[in-house]
């Protein structure tokens, strides 16, 4: 399958051509004006011209051998129309034609992919609109595009034509590809992402997608982009989730198959935002600056203290990191300013240096120079028409001068959303200055260019422990905690002594070894929350209070859980108190086992404070997890509390990563809730823990 002849074709033949408005019309008179037209022919049978150009009665009759052809036919048509196709030479097509996946009929299309095998065809679609590369000007698209070819750096895919023309109409955008990619029946999303990757012309690739195909080329291609630094840019559509609310475990419940997405694109440095808006200005903004930050310190440059204001409160509440400057800097700074100008970052720098472009690069340059500085924001509006007297004009001069001696970054950061000057944009983007939209965009896309800034693919395992394909029936086993704990035992995990006791027999003999306090609790595959059914009894201080916790404990789960398989009651003696952490496993069933770390004991479900990573993971990657969560500060020392051993925390994470990858085919969902972690160098604790498979 070679996508060359898709989307570089030397050659396209038309099949369908008509004047009727529609698909067929606008891509006919897409072609019409694109650089290839000489290479351009129009199939019809019962037509002898179409716009004008002659028509051909089949692809046989053509003059010159088709690279790629462009179906406009009825779905039943399809088949054969790519049969002909290949029989003369054709090794690629776009198919418009619906009806298949999308509305209910995947027979059809599991048809068609299995034809285009065969064939060895590289077909685009089904239920898609074609694609547009601005690198040779070829307009394969079946809708209307205004205007000429645009040649830029920017690749967008999208499951949606709609939004490949929305982004066309972005007139300053300029861009490589535009691929609608409709069902992804034959060359699928990560198909094409692997050959943009690859495409020396594209810099930037954005992707607007519904669902992944393919997930075994989807962490290869991510793995691809990761180690190259290309960045991918995905809007993915369908956040929420019913598939939790089955989960039979915290775990579960906390772990979505949207939060897994996340997870996966922040293990690979993928960049996900949350609208069209944001797709539009991201890839924008990276296709114009020349070089990444080479670190994420900012510094905001101002001509008011109200903006400078904004700018502090906005970016700080993003997470964005304002460094102090250096002493050099300020020393700078204070050279430069006017006297009733203060040196700090963000920086109030008034308005009179703003009307001498050199003096104004000079600013820029002195804060480029601070070490802790990766990138420069220069406030201010753009409006749709500035005066040959408005401020602008020197600012802008200054930024390019600036910009000019490549140091480091500068982007104009806005605090009203309008259209831009034309003049004034065209000058900052070719010196390599974007425009960011007004602040709450502006910075959030900052924070999204900082993220992949901070991201090194060296320190992640850049893998996904991807399940075989599923089985049509699984029976879902719940093991009793006992049989929980053994089995992670087996697996190197540590786990405390204890034993099951089925009578009160057992019991005496049992007590008599016991270390007390003591734990007691009800031992049975089919009780999952144990508390919730009055199964749990602690801080038992003698063999009595363990008799009479038997006793209780086996009347309320018998009145409560009449069905229930009882095994007995579990006895161990009590860990110490420690931090309570929850550790699980949730079997996603695209990108397999992600696992879960956070706050344990009764307040994961309160507060669900909790991060998820795909398995495989490192030590470095479990740290990273530990990090982001908000309650980190109850494990690193808080109002006189000791630091916990967090080292231990992270190699325990690691320890369940690798078991769940070793039962990546049988585990459903783990939960060991809680962990108690103890001071540094004191390790941590398996207090219960509870696996869920499906065989």
């Amino acid at each position: 399958m070679d996508l060359n002849k898709l989307l570089r074709p030397k050659s396209i033949a038309v099949v369908g051509a008509t004047d009727k408005p529609g698909f067929g019309l606008s891509t006919c008179t897409n072609l019409l004006k694109s650089g290839m037209r000489e290479h351009v022919y129009f199939v019809h049978p019962k037509r002898t011209e179409v716009l004008g150009k002659e028509c051909y009665r089949c692809i046989a009759d053509i003059p010159e051998r088709i690279d790629m052809c462009v179906l406009i036919v009825n779905k039943k048509v399809v088949p054969q129309a790519l049969a002909e196709a290949a029989e003369c030479g054709c090794k690629a097509a776009v198919v418009y034609a619906s009806g298949y996946g999308e509305t209910g009929d995947k027979e059809s299309e599991s048809e068609l992919r299995l034809l285009c095998q065969k064939l060895d065809m590289a077909v685009m679609g089904v239920n898609c609109a074609g694609f547009i590369n601005n690198l040779d000007d070829i307009f394969a698209f079946g809708m209307l595009v205004p205007g000429e070819a645009r040649k830029g750096n920017v690749a967008v895919i999208s499951q949606s034509g709609k939004i490949c023309l929305n982004m066309m109409q972005v007139t300053y955008m300029n861009f490589s590809y535009l691929i609608s990619s409709g069902n992804s029946t034959c060359i699928r999303i990560e198909d094409y992402l692997e050959y943009l990757i690859q495409d020396r012309e594209t810099k930037v690739i954005g992707l607007y997608m519904e669902g992944i195909k393919d997930p075994v080329k989807f962490k290869e291609v991510l793995k691809q982009a990761a180690l190259v630094r290309k960045p991918v840019v995905i809007l993915k559509v369908g956040k929420t989730s019913k598939g939790s609310a089955l989960a039979a475990s915290h775990t579960g419940s906390l772990a979505g198959s949207d939060k897994a997405f996340d997870a996966v694109a922040k293990k690979f440095g993928v960049i996900r935002v949350d609208d069209i808006e944001e797709l539009v200005q991201m890839c924008h903004m990276l296709s114009v600056l020349p070089m990444i930050p080479e670190n994420t310190g900012l510094s905001a440059m101002c001509l008011s203290g109200g903006e400078t204001g904004v700018c502090a409160d906005t970016g700080t509440l993003l997470g964005l990191q304002y460094p102090d400057l250096a002493p050099e800097t300020m020393d700078k700074l204070k050279a430069l300013l006017p006297d009733y100008a203060t040196p700090a970052n963000p920086l109030d720098m008034s308005a009179t240096l703003a009307h001498d472009g050199e003096k104004y690069a000079a600013v820029i340059q002195a804060i480029m120079e601070d070490p802790s500085i990766g990138m420069v924001l220069c406030g201010q509006t753009i409006l749709p028409k500035h005066g040959p007297k408005d401020v602008i004009w020197p600012m802008s001069d200054g930024m390019v001068i600036a910009a000019g001696r490549k140091k480091k970054p500068v982007a104009v950061m806005s605090f009203f959303n309008s259209s831009r000057d034309e003049s004034v944009r065209e000058k900052l983007e070719g010196a390599g200055v974007p425009i960011l939209p007004a602040t709450g965009c502006g910075f959030k896309l900052l924070k999204y260019l900082m993220d992949f800034v901070k991201y090194d693919p060296k320190e992640h395992i850049l893998d996904l422990a991807v399940m075989e394909v599923q089985k049509k029936e699984k029976v879902r086993t719940a093991l009793s905690e006992h049989e929980s704990k053994r089995e992670l035992a087996a697996a190197g995990v540590p786990v405390p002594p204890e034993a099951i006791v089925s009578s009160p027999e057992e019991l005496k003999e049992f007590a008599k070894t016991m270390t007390f306090p003591a734990v007691a609790k009800i031992a049975s595959p089919d009780i999952l929350h144990k508390s919730d059914v009055g199964g749990v009894k602690l801080n038992l201080m003698d063999a009595g209070q363990v008799e009479t916790a038997y006793r209780e404990i086996m009347e309320s789960v018998k009145g409560k859980c009449p069905d229930a398989k009882i095994d007995g009651v579990l006895l161990q003696s009590m860990l110490p108190q420690g931090v309570e952490m929850i550790i699980g496993v949730n079997a996603d069933p695209q990108f397999g086992p992600m696992i879960l770390c956070g706050l344990g004991g009764v307040f994961v479900e309160v507060f669900k404070d909790v991060s998820l990573y795909p398995a495989p993971l490192n030590k470095q990657e479990a740290r990273e997890m530990i990090g982001s969560l908000k309650g980190c500060k109850l494990l690193t020392g808080y109002r006189g509390s000791k630091p916990c051993d967090v080292d231990a925390l992270a190699e325990f994470i690691v320890k369940i990563s690798e078991y769940a990858v070793a039962h990546k085919e049988t585990l459903k969902e783990l939960d060991i809730n809680p962990l108690f972690v103890y001071p540094q160098g004191e390790g941590a604790a398996l207090a219960d823990a509870l696996i869920i498979k499906e065989q």
